[in-house]
């Protein structure tokens, strides 16, 4: 019965919270001694399918996998790499929508640890203080680059720029592709997954349809 639902939660792709489900002791050790320990397993899974890690080209497989995992992959899971959202006030009094489009999302599915592809569309309206342009990005990288579920890291994105700019006026659209669809399971090479998140202001029709608009996905959530 366990395995039944877990194996629902998988294949339907349903994250259980929003936040990232880690435990207290996730950081009790070192990088280098994680990097270690996974350098292990993925040795013993690697051995266990019938690799050859002797072989020139695999021998250094477990390590490479290892320290991509730590330091790229799963990077936005420690919390000293989150990038400091350093905000400006607002001399210049812009008071409409500022939206940066397409910022490139490369994140891992966390039911079978496969890649999600896509991009993200951020917008938010200044109550006094701007964001730095690049500053969007790399918040959107940070919260990718770890085991994922596409709603939450939507919803992250969101609370991360509204904690930064004291407002509530913050949306996000992701529109990604999942390799644990398009290459496994059903194998649909062609579908893409859309999700959002409007607060404040970005809840009222007109303005939703504005952002929208913008990023070419017409009235998609009216």
């Amino acid at each position: 019965m366990i395995d039944d639902r877990i194996d629902e939660i998988g294949e339907n792709h349903i994250g259980t919270s929003a936040n990232t489900p880690l435990r207290a002791d996730a950081f009790d050790i070192s990088d280098e001694e994680k990097i270690a320990k996974i350098e292990e397993s993925v040795k013993d899974i690697l051995e266990t399918l019938g690799m050859d890690l002797t072989d020139d080209s695999l021998y250094g497989t477990p390590r490479r996998v290892a320290k991509a995992y730590v330091n790229e992959l799963f990077m936005g899971l420690n919390p000293k790499n989150k990038p400091k959202a350093s905000t400006f006030d607002n001399n210049y009094n812009y008071g409409e929508m500022l939206v940066e489009k397409n910022i490139v999302v490369y994140s891992t599915c966390e039911h079978h640890l496969l890649p999600i592809v896509g991009r993200a569309h951020v917008a938010y309206i200044s109550n006094g203080k701007v964001i730095g342009l690049s500053k969007m990005n790399r918040l959107v990288e940070y919260y990718a680059k770890r085991p994922q579920v596409q709603e939450r890291l939507t919803m992250q994105v969101v609370q991360a720029m509204q904690e930064a700019l004291g407002t509530d006026d913050v949306a996000c659209v992701i529109d990604a592709k999942h390799l644990c669809v398009n290459s496994r399971g059903i194998k649909d090479i062609e579908s893409s997954t859309v999700t959002a998140e409007f607060g404040g202001k970005f809840k009222e029709k007109e303005t939703k349809r504005e952002f929208l608009d913008y990023i070419k996905l017409g009235t998609s959530f009216d």
